[in-house]
């Protein structure tokens, strides 16, 4: 024992000597540490001695075991570590002994270095060292780091952990790249996040994963290895939003070098070395597989594969090395899985989906899937809007990046936008809904479209069917009247002479109305405006001819008229006598301009009409007169033109010679607004007159025959000026234009018969619709098969409920009562008797929805008001009388021009007809129907129907409603027992992992984060997944065949029949056996354990060292206890 002592001693001794790598600096920056005073040689460059040099004898195997102890202790081993080493043999062990004594010659003793305090590193760190003092500072504490407790870690972590942050930010942004360094940073990060406390202070540094990712340099394979390692555990820790966090830093560290943000970890894969290809495939598996979405995960994936990626994974599965093998063969299968599971959602287009595309592949797909539909001409404008892209070698591909950032926002927009858009101007649209409105608006568009063109149609077929209609039956009584006529004839008097017949039936071209025969009345005065159907005394004598108008008064003087003003100039005005100003108004001065000014047309206030407050009593403004301002005013508004040609000379002379005209009749007012409207017009008096005469509508407008008869003169007027026929020449404009139309028998009268019947076919079309609309309900009511099941069903369901009641066995009921269906609750008050026979209608009688559809023209025909389609019945009637009368009583024409009594003739039975048929129209829609006009009109009928349509459409969206929400909160209730059960079972492995840990401290998660992701099971149960059946083998080894994964979605098959899959049948009750995974120890990887120990990366230094072999992952035995990568995995997941 004393010999293992003495051994012991001697080994601390060596490691004192050979492991202090610190250098000491000058007593002016800080004092000497402990450990150097005590040691007696400053040689730090020396080589280091094999351990046979120093060993004074060879040790015994009791000596090599207490050895073998000391080094597990300084390793900082739990007991369950120390079990497997424990079990090796005696050479495996002496072998790790010395390996572990050569490995801390070589980097510095673990027991010297716990001396060194935290506050000194802190304190060496503050300084700022240069660069090999910093590489040796950085060494020492990654081995303190790694070999001393977590309290030691904690002490360091509260200031040195941003230190180190701060030392690898400015070796990051450095121009110059210090290898050494960056690495030596990263390596002690390593070592700092391999305990509980570490991890968590890493992710809670905001900084930490943007200078982790700002440091990957594929140039630098070793050091990228260890960083790419470090985010890849990071990523399967499962906090909330870790994946967030690493995909901005990557886009931030991206977005400075100007690269896609993925490609320096797909340049990575193209390295040489098997170490960084391995752990760049654990990265893109982390990002790959952390999402829950399937969305996400195919952008993701698909991200890495434009990145380059595709190419690079032939090359990848030519490489013989089973590290590598085991992440590609996660990838594969995760990528199947997502296939699978898409594939449910497009299960016609699956073998077309599978990534990468080709160009050709993509756009025939596109086009045979917009072909011949609506979306053919917005996909058409989207290809040219892409040849419009400016046509440069770096724009380009800047547009269509933007495009497609553009297009993934939209298409994803179920799972929001991708977190690489943060640091860009956004699309934040919420696109679930624009896409809703766009839908509803092209549908919505589409009907109106079709509803009008179907209404046009339907109106010009209806019209036209009830005009013939009624055409028809006036034709038959008429035949039938003749044919009894000429009967009675001939029965009488036999053979009639020819020219007898014409004059007995003189009036047969007109059908004259109740009460209006020819003899009925002596020869009556001229008929009043169409308005006034009332008839005024004839005027006093002397009394007028036959075809006055009875409506004007005689002329207030006798002999001549006064002579009439100037053309275009105001009326003489005789002003009383003056008055005294009232106030002390003064009169103003008379202003006498040289030339004739335009006027301004105001309106003036009287003197007696001002109050002796008012403003303009006071106002005083010949103060403001200028003779200057007078003439440039009377210079800029005078009326006289100073250059004119010979051709305006002579007009004006002509104009000036019709002003001079004085008016021998008409009354200046009346003279003047005539002129004003003959001038709108500038037609030759003569053709206006023919336009009457022959009724011409072409150009006879409704406007041009109001005004005419606005300011027509009275009928006397025109009497006086046809005795100046001889005298036309002289005679102003006015009254020549009294003179030609004096001619026209009945004027007034023939042009307020015109007027009507311009008219007539606005007022026609105003009421026309309405009938239409009334008809064509009443026929779709009657012939809806769909609306007469609905009033059985509703028949049924009264008599059921009334059962007992004097309602009971009822044979029909009024249609009102299907507005009360509403009023009729369910027990639970809940629903109503109306939204249960939707229900019903729904479930079992899908075609009595399609009464709704067949109601086209029923809510435009609730909205006519039966009053007021009588009222304008009624009104069209008194017009058609007068017009008959007018008829009856109009001379017989002189002129051959004059076809007013034979145009009007056959619009009046025209309109006679097309009344006759409104009429009836109006009486068969309420009398088929048997509505009592004294109780119910048919304006209430046809809104109560309306009103029951609209309830039934907004109860069939109602129930629609219902039931979502109905499968929501199912849906939710579904989740939440399984987040329970979920959260049921991570509480359990946390508390079979805390019973397994006697430790109270938290040691190696590091280590066992990155022993998970190299074999794979990191990977396994990262996304829920519809468990496999048991009898599909859980092996990821590369030479086990990979079974077709097929991913079932639980929400969408519950429910559905279950479907065969082709390799493997899927139970959803199976559950996934629980994997182990057993690490095996031989001589031959006994250094690379010591070295992963001790926290190096044994690829980093490209040793030819052999590689580690990993034990298969099979299903364990039954009761077999759960490996501590898993139970590790899911207590860091839970928390």
């Amino acid at each position: 024992m004393e010999a293992a002592c003495d051994m012991l001693y001697l080994l601390c001794f060596q490691l004192d000597r050979f492991a202090s790598i610190r250098i000491p600096k000058s007593k002016k920056e800080r004092p000497p540490l402990p450990h150097m005073k005590q040691s007696h040689s400053t040689d730090w460059s020396s080589t280091p001695m094999d351990p046979e040099d120093f060993a004074p004898k060879p040790l015994s195997e009791r000596e090599i075991i207490a050895l073998f102890e000391k080094m597990m202790e300084d390793m900082n081993l739990n007991e369950d570590k120390k079990m497997p080493l424990r079990e090796k043999d005696f050479n495996t062990k002496k072998e790790m002994v010395m390996q572990y004594i050569s490995t801390a010659s070589k980097c510095g003793s673990l027991k010297n270095s716990r001396k060194i305090s935290p506050q000194e590193f802190i304190q060496d760190l503050k300084s700022g060292s240069t660069d090999e003092r910093l590489v040796t500072c950085l060494e020492s504490l990654r081995v303190s780091l790694t070999s001393n407790p977590v309290s030691w870690v904690e002490n360091f972590g509260r200031e040195g952990l941003g230190l180190l942050l701060d030392v690898l930010e400015r070796l990051v942004e450095t121009k110059k790249v210090v290898k050494r360094s960056q690495h030596k940073v990263i390596q002690c990060l390593r070592a700092f996040m391999n305990n509980k406390y570490g991890l968590e202070r890493i992710l809670g540094e905001d900084r930490s994963l943007l200078l982790l990712t700002k440091a990957i340099d594929p140039k630098q394979s070793n050091m990228m290895t260890d960083i790419v390692k470090l985010l890849s555990a990071m990523c399967i820790v499962g906090e909330e939003n870790i994946l967030e966090k690493i995909l901005e830093a990557v886009t931030a560290a991206a977005e400075e070098r100007n690269v896609d943000r993925f490609s320096p970890i797909v340049e990575g894969l193209q390295d040489n070395s098997v170490q960084l290809q391995v752990a760049c495939m654990q990265l893109i598996n982390a990002l790959v597989t952390s999402p829950d979405d399937l969305d996400f995960r195919l952008h993701i994936r698909n991200e890495f594969m434009r990145s380059g990626l595709k190419e690079i994974l032939p090359q990848l599965q030519c490489i013989k090395n089973e590290a590598l093998d085991i992440q590609l063969k996660v990838f594969n299968e995760h990528k199947e899985e997502d296939m699978i599971e898409f594939s449910h959602r497009l299960e016609d287009i699956r073998s077309e989906l599978e990534y990468p595309f080709e160009v050709n592949d993509v756009y025939n797909m596109v086009w045979n899937t917009v072909k011949d539909t609506s979306a053919e001409g917005y996909f058409l404008s989207i290809l040219q809007h892409l040849l419009l892209i400016r046509n440069d070698y770096f724009i380009r591909p800047q547009y269509f990046k933007l495009i497609e950032e553009c297009v993934s926002q939209i298409v994803l927009h179920r799972s929001g936008t991708d977190p690489d858009f943060t640091y860009r101007k956004r699309l934040d649209i919420n696109f679930s809904h624009l896409l809703d409105i766009c839908v509803d608006k092209a549908r919505l568009e589409e009907c109106e479209e079709r509803a009008s063109e179907l209404s046009r149609k339907f109106e010009k077929d209806f019209v036209a069917h009830q005009e013939t209609q009624a055409l028809l039956r006036k034709k038959e009584e008429r035949i039938n009247e003749l044919e009894t006529e000429l009967q009675a004839f001939k029965s009488q008097y036999g053979s009639v002479p020819p020219g007898l017949l014409p004059s007995t039936r003189g009036d047969a071209s007109v059908v004259p109305l109740e009460g209006a025969g020819p003899h009925q009345f002596p020869p009556p005065p001229p008929p009043p405006l169409p308005s006034n159907g009332a008839i005024l005394p004839p005027p006093p004598p002397p009394p007028p001819p036959p075809l006055l108008s009875g409506l004007g008064t005689p002329l207030g003087f006798g002999g001549a008229p006064p002579p009439p003003p100037l053309p275009g100039l105001p009326g003489i005005q005789w002003s009383p006598p003056s008055r005294a100003l009232p106030f002390g108004m003064k009169p103003k001065k008379e202003f006498k301009p040289e030339v004739t000014m335009k006027r301004l047309n105001w309106s003036k206030i009287r003197p007696q009409e001002m109050t002796e407050s008012c403003f303009w009593v006071k106002a005083q403004e010949d103060k403001y007169e200028n003779a200057d301002m007078l003439c440039k005013l009377e210079v800029t508004f005078c009326c006289q033109k100073r250059a004119k040609r010979e051709e305006e000379d002579f007009e004006e002379k002509k104009s000036i010679k019709k002003r001079i005209k004085e008016l021998k009749v008409l009354d200046p007012k009346i003279a003047q607004n005539l002129s004003i409207f003959l001038g709108s017009f500038r037609v030759p008096y003569e053709e206006i007159k023919m336009m009457i005469l022959e009724v011409d509508e072409t150009q006879l407008s409704e406007s041009m025959i109001q005004n005419l008869i606005k300011h027509l003169p009275e009928q006397e007027q025109l009497n006086a000026l046809s005795k100046f026929k001889n005298e036309y020449n002289n005679l102003s404009e006015p009254e020549q234009f009294g003179v030609v139309m004096s001619n026209v028998k009945r004027l007034r009268p023939r042009l307020s018969a015109i007027l009507f019947k311009l008219q007539f076919e606005e007022q026609v079309n105003n009421i026309k619709p309405d009938i239409m609309a009334v008809s064509a309900a009443c026929e779709e009511i009657k012939k809806s098969k769909s609306f007469s099941k609905l009033l059985e069903l509703v028949l049924l369901m009264g008599n059921y409920m009334n059962a007992g009641s004097r309602n009971a066995q009822t044979f029909g009921y009024n249609l009102s009562s299907l507005c009360k269906l509403k009023d009729t609750k369910s027990a639970d008050q809940k629903t109503t008797l109306l939204h249960f026979l939707v229900e019903v209608c729904e479930e079992s009688y899908q075609d009595v929805l399609n009464f709704v559809e067949d109601f086209q023209h029923l809510d435009k025909a609730s909205k006519v008001s039966a009053e007021n389609l009588e009222k304008s019945l009624k009104h069209m009637e008194r017009q058609l009388q007068q017009l008959e009368k007018d008829l009856q009583t109009f001379p017989v024409p002189e002129d051959k021009h004059d076809k007013f009594v034979a145009k009007m003739s056959i619009s009046f039975r025209k309109l006679s007809r097309m009344h006759e048929n409104m009429e009836k129209l109006y009486q068969n829609v309420m009398g088929y129907y048997a509505i009592d006009l004294k109780k119910v009109s048919v304006e209430e009928f046809l809104t109560d129907l309306n009103n029951f349509r609209i309830m039934f459409m907004q109860a069939v969206k109602e129930n629609m409603r219902r039931r979502e929400a109905e499968e929501k909160q199912r849906r939710a209730k579904i989740a939440k027992e399984k987040a329970e059960k979920e959260k049921l079972e991570r509480q359990q492995k946390k508390k079979r992992l805390l019973e397994m840990k006697t430790e109270g401290e938290e040691t190696g998660v590091m280590d066992s984060l990155l022993e998970a992701l190299q074999s794979g099971a990191a990977f396994r149960d990262r996304r829920k997944r519809t468990p496999r059946s048991k009898d599909i083998p859980q092996n990821l080894s590369p030479a086990t065949q990979r079974p077709v994964l097929k991913a079932c979605n639980h929400e969408n098959q519950k429910g559905q029949p279950e479907k065969p899959c082709s390799h493997h049948s899927i139970s959803l009750n199976s559950t996934r056996s629980p994997v182990t995974k057993e690490v095996t120890y031989d001589v031959e990887t006994s250094s690379k354990v010591l070295s992963k120990a001790l926290g190096r990366k044994e690829a980093c230094h490209g040793e030819g060292s052999k590689e580690k072999k990993i034990d298969r992952i099979g299903s364990p035995s039954k009761g077999e206890a759960i490996p501590e990568v898993e139970a590790l995995l899911a207590r860091l997941r839970a928390l």
